[in-house]
C-alpha cells in the first residue's frame, strides 16, 4: 500500500512538473517568437576582379581568412604586354612630334621665302610698269618731234630741189628725221620687250601664289599628324590605365572570404579573383513562420546564438519585415494549377541588425537560434 501511494505521489509530481513546464513554455511563447531558421548575412560580400584587362596572374598577396584594409594591393596581372604596347605608342608619338616640328619649320621657312619672293616680284612688276610708262612718254615726245622734223624735211626737200638751200642743210634735216624714226622704232621695240617682261613677272606672281597653295597642303599634312598624335595620346592614356589596372586593390576593409585563382592562371576581365566580406555590415536574416508573427515589428529586441559558439549570446533589433513570404521570391514558385494543394505555414523574411556581441566571431552563412521579444499588444 505504501508503494502504491509513493507511485501515485511520483506520478502526481510528474504531472505538476509537466503542467509547470507547459505553463513556462506557454509564457515563453507568448513573450518570444523563436526559430532556428536564421543565418548570418552581410550587406557587403563582393567579388573583386580586374577591370578592362586580361592576362596572367603574377602575384597574389592574401589567402582566405586574411583581413585587408581598403586600398591595399591584393593581386597583380603581368603587365608586360601593355608596357610593350605603351612603349611602341610613346615611340610613335615622339616620331610624329618630330615630323610635325620639322614640317612646322619647313612651313615657316617656305612662307618667309615666298613672302620675300612675292614682294620682290611685285616690286619688279611695279618697276617695269614705271619703265613702260616712261618709254610710252618718250615715244610720245619723239612722235611730236618727228612730226615737226618731217614737216621740216618736206619743206627743205622742196627748197633743195629748187636749189634754194644747200645740200648740206637738207641732208642734216634728213638725218634728223631718220634718227628720230630709228629712235621711235627702238623705243617701240623696248616697250614691247617691257610688256613681255611685265607679263612674265605677273605670271611669276601667280606661280608664287600657287606655291602658297602647296604650303596649305603642308599645313593639312601637319593637321593630319596632329590628329594622329591626338589619337595616339588617347591610346597612351588608355594603356597607362590598363597598366594601372594590372594591380588589384581592396575596395573596402574586410576579410578574404574566397580565393578563386592561382598564380600563373590566365584570366579575363571581370573574372573574380577574391571574394571579400565586410563584417561591419553583418546582420541576421530570419525565416519566421507566419503563425509566429503576432507582436513582431521593427524595433523588437532579439537574442540569438550561433551553432559554432554554443551558448554565447548576441543581441539585435528587428529592423525590417519583408512585405512578402520567402516562397514569393522563389525562382521556381509552387505550382497549384492542377488543383492539388497542401496548406503549409509560410515563412516571412525578417532582418535583425546586430547591436551587441563580438562580430569578429561571426561569419556570413553561419546558422543558429534566435528569439525575438514580442511587443505588447494593445
Amino acid at each position: 500500500m505504501n508503494k502504491k501511494k509513493v507511485a501515485i505521489l511520483i506520478l502526481f509530481l510528474f504531472f505538476l512538473l509537466f503542467l509547470f513546464a507547459g505553463y513556462k513554455y506557454y509564457i515563453f511563447s507568448k513573450k518570444y517568437a523563436t526559430t532556428d531558421a536564421m543565418f548570418i548575412r552581410s550587406d557587403k560580400i563582393t567579388n573583386v576582379s580586374f577591370k578592362r584587362i586580361k592576362g596572367k596572374v603574377s602575384k597574389l598577396y592574401f589567402k582566405e581568412g586574411d583581413f585587408v584594409k581598403q586600398g591595399i594591393l591584393l593581386a597583380e596581372i603581368d603587365p608586360v604586354d601593355y608596357l610593350t604596347n605603351l612603349k611602341e605608342v610613346v615611340k610613335k608619338i615622339e616620331s610624329l612630334k618630330e615630323k610635325r616640328k620639322a614640317l612646322n619649320i619647313q612651313i615657316d621657312k617656305v612662307n618667309e621665302e615666298l613672302k620675300i619672293k612675292k614682294e620682290n616680284a611685285q616690286k619688279n612688276v611695279q618697276m617695269l610698269q614705271e619703265k613702260l610708262m616712261s618709254i610710252t612718254y618718250r615715244i610720245s615726245m619723239v612722235n611730236n618731234s618727228l612730226v615737226q622734223t618731217n614737216r621740216d624735211y618736206k619743206r627743205y626737200k622742196n627748197l633743195y630741189e629748187k636749189k634754194a638751200v644747200a645740200k648740206r642743210v637738207y641732208e642734216k634735216v634728213e638725218t634728223q628725221a631718220k634718227n628720230l624714226k630709228d629712235k621711235k622704232n627702238s623705243l617701240i621695240f623696248e616697250k614691247k620687250a617691257l610688256a613681255q617682261q611685265i607679263y612674265i613677272a605677273k605670271n611669276n606672281i601667280k606661280l608664287i601664289q600657287q606655291e602658297f597653295k602647296n604650303v596649305e597642303q603642308l599645313k593639312k599634312e601637319m593637321s593630319s599628324i596632329s590628329k594622329q598624335i591626338e589619337m595616339l595620346m588617347a591610346k597612351k592614356t588608355d594603356l597607362i590605365h590598363s597598366v594601372n589596372y594590372c594591380k588589384l586593390y581592396a575596395p573596402f576593409d574586410g576579410f578574404i572570404g574566397k580565393k578563386y585563382v592561382e598564380i600563373g592562371m590566365n584570366i579575363k576581365s571581370g573574372n573574380p579573383v577574391y571574394s571579400m566580406v565586410d563584417k561591419k555590415n553583418l546582420y541576421v536574416e530570419i525565416l519566421l513562420e507566419e503563425t509566429k508573427l503576432n507582436g513582431i515589428k521593427p524595433g523588437c529586441k532579439a537574442y540569438f546564438t550561433v551553432d559554432s559558439y554554443g551558448n554565447k549570446e548576441f543581441e539585435g533589433i528587428v529592423s525590417k519585415i519583408y512585405p512578402a513570404s520567402a516562397a514569393t521570391y522563389a525562382l521556381v514558385p509552387r505550382d497549384i494549377s492542377a488543383g492539388e494543394f497542401t496548406k503549409v505555414a509560410q515563412r516571412i523574411l525578417i532582418r535583425v541588425d546586430i547591436t551587441k556581441g563580438d562580430k569578429s566571431l561571426l561569419i556570413p552563412g553561419m546558422g543558429g537560434k534566435i528569439k525575438i521579444v514580442r511587443s505588447k499588444l494593445k
